[in-house]
């Protein structure tokens, strides 16, 4: 699996942040990109779960490597039938969101992108049954279904905290939301953006300042999305 911006991006965001959370989980690990960034600055527990076979053997080897190994619990399989004798401050996930979209040839790119595994309703449903009474959750998505995605969040009494709009350049149009929920009730709802990229194709500061702490040449690095 690539490395994608908007994965960095997300990542980058809720691991700055005073999350308050003495056990984390990823939904939907990959090979571990989320949970290495939140470790690096999270001094808690995290676990994550995967459900594709070959990507679940890169996550377990990333592990293995890593220098925050002994807070990383991994867990092979469904999150639908998922079962943890403990609730989970945060949660956070990238999960397959290109439901109705052309399908690519590969079962583990269709299986990371695409929503037939795992609904947006059936995810809602997971993170309410697992996360704590004060807990919160972020979750990266299209733009397009941000809407969506709100709307499903209501019935399960979970409250927008804040969210950050991503474009790849001042000419481009939103292309992925960013959106913490807490069960607990903000005073206002923050909103933010960000501008990956200036009209000179340049990363923006912001941009260089929210993943500088995880590349050390940062202009070398070339992103997809």
């Amino acid at each position: 699996m690539k490395v994608c911006t908007d994965a960095c991006v997300f990542g980058a965001w809720f691991a700055g942040k005073e999350l308050k959370a003495k056990k984390i989980l990823d939904v939907g690990s990959g090979t571990g990109l989320l949970m290495l960034m939140l470790a690096q600055k999270q001094d808690t527990s995290i676990e994550g779960i995967e459900i594709d076979p070959s990507s679940f053997q890169q996550l377990q080897e990333n592990i293995k490597r890593s220098k925050w190994k002994e807070r990383l619990a991994i867990h092979e399989g469904d999150i639908r039938s998922f079962k943890s004798d403990h609730k989970f401050d945060f949660i956070i996930s990238n999960p397959p969101f290109y439901e109705k979209s052309l399908k690519a040839e590969s079962h583990a790119s269709n299986l990371a992108r695409h929503s037939k595994e795992l609904t947006l309703e059936e995810l809602m449903e997971t993170i309410d049954s697992l996360l704590s009474e004060n807990g919160s959750f972020g979750i990266l998505l299209p733009y397009a279904r941000s809407t969506e995605f709100e709307r499903l969040a209501t019935p399960k009494k979970f409250h927008l905290v804040e969210k950050l709009f991503v474009r790849q350049s001042p000419n481009h149009k939103y292309f992925r939301s960013i959106l913490h929920f807490s069960r607990c009730q903000p005073r206002q709802v923050q909103e933010n953006e960000l501008v990956i990229q200036n009209e000179s194709g340049d990363y923006t500061g912001e941009f260089i300042h929210l993943l500088n702490d995880y590349y050390l040449y940062l202009g070398d690095v070339k992103f997809t999305t």
